[in-house]
């Protein structure tokens, strides 16, 4: 069992940056972000592997970039250049196997086995 804690959300403007992280109580070898906003459905943000693959959902590329410290066990997301409609519950994920690195898989929920308690984050216009 893997225990993942998210910290570093908080309110921001449009245009803003924020950057989340997420302690892990163990190794898995992918680590990612999940967002919900009110009343939609989790969407993947971001995933990196250990060995160097990293995928972004379109909405967030170019502004989102995503890294970890595996000495330490930690995820981080950098946001950038943040929009209102970033505005979501941001939820760390991890995961030990293949499915969480596909290209068509990696932002399915059913490829995480283990979650975090979220964290807010609001972009006002």
């Amino acid at each position: 069992q893997v225990q993942l804690v998210e910290s570093w959300g908080g309110s921001v403007q449009a245009g803003g940056a924020l950057r989340l992280s997420c302690a892990a109580s163990g190794y898995t070898n992918c680590m990612g972000w999940f967002r919900q906003a009110p009343g939609k459905e989790p969407d993947g943000v971001a995933v990196i592997v250990n060995g160097g693959i990293m995928r972004f959902a379109d909405s967030v590329k170019g502004r989102f970039t995503i890294s970890r410290d595996n000495a330490k066990n930690n995820l981080y997301l950098q946001m950038n250049s943040l929009k209102p409609e970033d505005t979501a519950i941001y939820y760390c994920a991890a995961a030990r196997g293949v499915l969480c690195q596909g290209s068509t898989t990696w932002s399915s929920t059913y490829a995480y086995a283990y979650w975090g308690q979220g964290t807010q984050v609001t972009v006002s216009s």
